[in-house]
Parts: structure tokens; C-alpha cells; sequence
């Protein structure tokens, strides 16, 4: 019975991206690993942006600094 926990920011994802997003996770242990679709779990849990960090930066600076030097 495997469980899936997926972690994204809390941006205003969709419910149509979350049932993507389960059925993928769901379809790639099923094609895999030969897991059955009927015990495979999978959980979405969205993090406050400011609880969330990447590159040693907050979400929101590096998402910044990325963008700064894309448009720079």
C-alpha cells in the first residue's frame, strides 16, 4: 500500500491540477512498480509561502531573484 505525499505551495492550484497530479502520481507507481491503483494513496499538502524555501532563500526571494535575472 504505498502512500505518495506531494508538497506545494499554497498559490491557488486548482482542484482540476490535484486530481492530475493524483492520477499521475497513482498511474507511475502502477506503471513502475506494478503497485495496484486501488491501494496506491497519494495526499497533497499545501505550505504557506512563507513556510517554504528554496536555494537557501524563502520561496518568494528566490522567485525574485529568478525572475530578475531572466527579464535583466
Amino acid at each position: 500500500m504505498p502512500i505518495v505525499t506531494i508538497q506545494i505551495t499554497r498559490e491557488g492550484t486548482t482542484p482540476e491540477q490535484k486530481a492530475a497530479l493524483i492520477k499521475g502520481a497513482t498511474d507511475l507507481l502502477a506503471n513502475v512498480l506494478n503497485k495496484p491503483p486501488a491501494l496506491t494513496f497519494v495526499v497533497i499538502q499545501e505550505v504557506e509561502m512563507e513556510n517554504w524555501g528554496v536555494d537557501g532563500l524563502p520561496a518568494a526571494e528566490h522567485r525574485r531573484q529568478a525572475a530578475a535575472k531572466s527579464s535583466g
